[in-house]
């Protein structure tokens, strides 16, 4: 007998796909690193198109539910500039940080998380592009590429939306779907998680509560919140016995946010996967949402009120790019040439599974100095890890630009993909102006711009 679900023949699809032309820079992926990709190219004076699949920009801040950025200063001063600079301070200026928040705080606290509205961070995305005159199509998707793979050209983008195929042609396209799609459409070599690593780091479906009593909890501290989750452990109360709680955060007076409860072994990359990791995750959280009223004083009334469109993925695909940001660069504290930003987070590699072995090994991790950096310490991002090898008009900022496993779980966040992303752009518009590929571009030139535009890089 057969089996329906497996295609027993191949089906061929023709289509006569309508195709536009006449754009610069091509984005698809509206979190972090494309939405501000496609503003830094936009105020450069390029035609851009920046495509995303939600009805948002953000990605992980926004259908994510992940409502903080990661410390953006070193306890000294400011590491993040540019446009993901502004962006802060807006948010600032508009009254849409967390309570309590203000530049001084964000620009030299050491370890600090900024929290923010959410709904406040998506007007204000939807502000710049179109000051930078950026045309956005939310609910689209690429399907398929079109490449010259000898020469390493990408030559044009297959979308769909609800108005059906477009055949998008650029001369340039930067790839921030997170996943490496596009590099794996036309051919890019890259690594995946769970086939050239040996284990996947677990995936979360974070969530916004509300009815908590915050001085509370706030008096109790993160610790506290730790002990409860110890106490119910110990009482059998979840399904997964997960240690690692990063704990519940006030985002505005009457809103928190939990990026807690891993789905341990999901690949981002199988539809499988993702399916049975969303609806696994809608469970933790409720586990989670009578746990904190059962456990944890200030939250005897807490409600639960969404979890979050999209699934915090961690890691999927990685680019080999012109370099590869390895640990040892990390623990160097090393600089480069061509930076194009600095940072300071500590490598977050969070547990595999919920054994002790796991829980062990990040409590060493946590508290050995060399995987977290001091205060006014910091280590460069080179322009050359969001280049895929060889290719001329391609670039991948975020999460899966080219690094290994320990420095991408640094890299990954949201402060440092915005700082990718202003490169891409301004990188894609130096190639088109310049007539040289990506991977040709004199940096020297590109650093430069990206001071002029606030970035802050001072000499290696």
């Amino acid at each position: 007998m057969t089996d329906a679900r497996v295609p027993q023949v191949n089906w061929q699809l023709k289509r006569e796909v309508p195709i536009e032309d006449g754009y610069d820079v091509c984005v698809l992926g509206g979190g972090p690193a494309g939405t501000v990709a496609a503003i830094a190219a936009g105020r450069l004076g390029a035609k851009v198109l920046l495509v995303e699949s939600t009805g948002c920009m953000g990605g992980m801040g926004t259908s994510g539910l992940v409502t903080a950025f990661d410390p953006m200063a070193n306890g000294e001063e400011m590491l993040v500039g540019g446009i993901m600079r502004e962006i802060v301070h807006k948010l600032y200026e508009q009254g849409e940080l967390g309570p309590h928040e203000t530049p001084e705080k964000f620009s030299t606290a050491y370890m600090k998380w900024t929290p923010f509205r959410v709904e406040g961070y998506k007007r204000l995305l939807d502000e710049l592009v179109v000051d930078a005159k950026v045309e956005v199509r939310f609910f689209t998707r690429l399907i398929d590429a079109d490449a010259d793979a000898e020469r390493r050209v990408v030559r044009g983008a297959v979308i769909h939306n609800i108005e059906g195929y477009r055949y998008i042609r650029a001369k340039t396209f930067i790839d921030a779907t997170g996943d490496a799609i596009l590099c794996d459409l036309v051919g890019v070599r890259c690594r995946e998680a769970g086939r050239d690593t040996p284990r996947i780091m677990p995936a979360t479906l974070p969530s916004l509560f509300t009815s908590v009593d915050w001085p509370t909890l706030r008096e109790a501290g993160y610790q506290g919140q730790q002990d409860a989750l110890v106490r119910a452990l110990a009482d059998g109360f979840f399904s997964q016995p997960d240690r690692h709680l990063p704990g519940l955060s006030s985002v505005g007076e009457g809103i928190g946010y939990l990026n807690g409860g891993h789905l341990f072994d999901l690949n981002a990359l199988r539809c499988h996967d993702l399916s049975e990791g969303v609806m696994l995750g809608r469970r933790i959280a409720k586990e989670y949402l009578e746990f904190y009223r059962k456990y944890v004083p200030g939250c005897e009334h807490i409600e639960h009120c969404t979890t979050a469109s999209l699934i915090g993925v961690r890691e999927s695909r990685r680019i080999v790019g012109e370099y590869e940001l390895t640990v040892d660069d990390y623990l160097a504290r090393r600089r480069f040439d061509d930076d194009i930003g600095l940072f300071n987070k500590f490598i977050d590699i969070h547990p595999y599974d919920c054994s002790d072995e796991q829980w062990e090994r990040l409590k060493r991790e946590k508290d050995d100095p060399r995987w977290r950096l001091g205060k006014g310490e910091c280590f460069g991002i080179p322009y050359r890890i969001i280049v895929p090898k060889g290719w001329s008009n391609l670039w991948a900022p975020g999460r899966a630009a080219s690094a290994d496993v320990q420095t991408q779980g640094v890299i990954r966040v949201q402060p440092a993909a915005a700082m990718m992303g202003q490169a891409a752009g301004t990188a894609a518009v130096q190639a088109i102006q310049t007539e040289r590929g990506g991977h040709e571009i004199k940096t020297d030139r590109l650093v430069q711009t990206l001071r002029s535009e606030g970035a802050h890089l001072p000499p290696a």
